[in-house]
């Protein structure tokens, strides 16, 4: 009898440790589906800010090229060389300023894509299954040994 329920209860052990490890594959199975979820929002958000940054350079490229137009416009207008002198110290200063603004969008662009990754600490729960079937299983032979 006592070697019945020996054999009983390394089946229910057993059959606890498949529950635990299938547990831990399902498990594991739905943070792949999650992960590559957040990798396509990601990607989607990398790519809708990528459009974003080249239109505002766009935007940029086309305000730089009007102002700088009609300050060439002006200067010659006025008597004065466009390419010389103040006017272009007037040029190259509106192209300066063309250049931080650009920098400065660069940077906002990065920490924006930096602000939506997922941590690399998070944990996944894949080992954590594992651990409990072998604790399961320690049980078990600790309780036969007894």
């Amino acid at each position: 009898m006592a070697q019945l329920a020996t054999i009983a209860s390394l089946a229910g052990t057993g059959l606890a440790v498949y529950g635990q490890v299938r547990q831990g594959q399902q498990q594991k199975a739905t943070n792949r589906a999650q992960e590559e979820n957040l990798r396509a929002q990601q990607t989607a958000q990398q790519e809708q800010a990528a459009v974003q940054a080249a239109a505002n350079e766009r935007a940029r490229q086309e305000k730089l090229a009007s102002t700088i137009a009609s300050a060439r416009a002006r200067a010659a207008a006025g008597g004065i060389a466009p390419d010389e002198g103040s006017a272009a110290a007037l040029t190259g200063g509106l192209r300066s300023d063309a250049a931080k603004e650009a920098a400065e969008d660069a940077s906002l662009m990065s920490a924006r894509l930096a602000s939506g990754r997922r941590s690399l600490l998070a944990s996944d729960g894949s080992f954590n299954s594992f651990l409990r079937a072998g604790q399961t299983l320690g049980g078990a032979v600790r309780n036969l040994l007894v």
